[in-house]
């Protein structure tokens, strides 16, 4: 099994070449190209979510905190109104994931298990396509296909390593087949992958006008929601 000094010098390498065709061959610009190499870079880690040394978690988990607020501060204004409700909603935000999330998956995620797939490469990329920032399918795309390349990358380099010499004979280890995989051993998680795989191609769809895109709640009956809350809870949530 590759180790994640290997998978991140892969993907790397792939997201620097990413990165340069996009912007050498396929005209998109300097920054655009600068981030699906960070992208396909990050596409490297997705995989290892699962691995029970903890790194890849605290590493991308410490990343998109950071990351989310920013990415949607202006949403996070226009919900919030005031700038302390705002403030307050970036710290929760980071709060949730940083810890949170990391938290959350450690308790769900099974080595090996369908972090390592191809439903969940797809799912990655449609998560990037989603929630990419862009007016442009096309931008958003390769965004998404930057992620899908550095992910295909980390699966393809553990299928190599279950590849051993044993003398002059080749031999599997225990891992091979369990990377590039479209199902695993459990059904919940099958069916889980799967169906979430569904719900944001679907979405997916819905955003690049391929399908009607399926109603999601507006901002305003967000906000209204968020205004809603007694002011005992609000006092809670912020003491936080």
């Amino acid at each position: 099994m590759a180790g994640f000094k290997a998978h991140i010098s892969v993907s790397g390498g792939i997201g620097v070449a990413t990165g340069l065709t996009a912007t050498v061959g396929l005209g998109f610009t300097p920054v655009q190209g600068m981030l699906v190499g960070y992208l396909t870079t990050l596409g490297g880690m997705l995989p290892d979510l699962d691995s029970s040394s903890g790194r890849p978690i605290r590493e991308l988990f410490g990343v998109t905190a950071a990351l989310v607020p920013m990415a949607f501060a202006d949403e996070l204004r226009k919900l919030g109104g005031d700038m302390e409700t705002v403030l307050l909603l970036a710290v929760v935000s980071y709060l949730s994931i940083r810890f949170g999330g990391a938290w959350l998956l450690s308790k769900m995620a099974v080595h090996r298990g369908m972090f390592h797939s191809v439903p969940a490469m797809l799912i990655a990329a449609e998560v990037v396509f989603l929630t990419y920032r862009s007016d442009s399918n096309t931008v958003r795309l390769l965004m998404a296909v930057g992620i899908a390349l550095g992910f295909l990358s980390h699966l393809i380099l553990d299928e190599i390593y279950a590849v051993q010499w044993n003398g002059l004979k080749l031999e599997l280890n225990q891992f091979a087949g369990s990377a590039v995989k479209f199902f695993g051993k459990s059904f919940s998680a099958n069916a889980f992958t799967w169906l979430t795989l569904a719900g944001l191609t679907w979405y997916s769809f819905g955003a690049a006008g391929i399908v009607d895109e399926p109603p999601l709640p507006t901002r305003d009956e967000i906000r209204q929601i968020l205004h809603e809350v007694p002011v005992g809870q609000k006092s809670e949530i912020e003491l936080l």
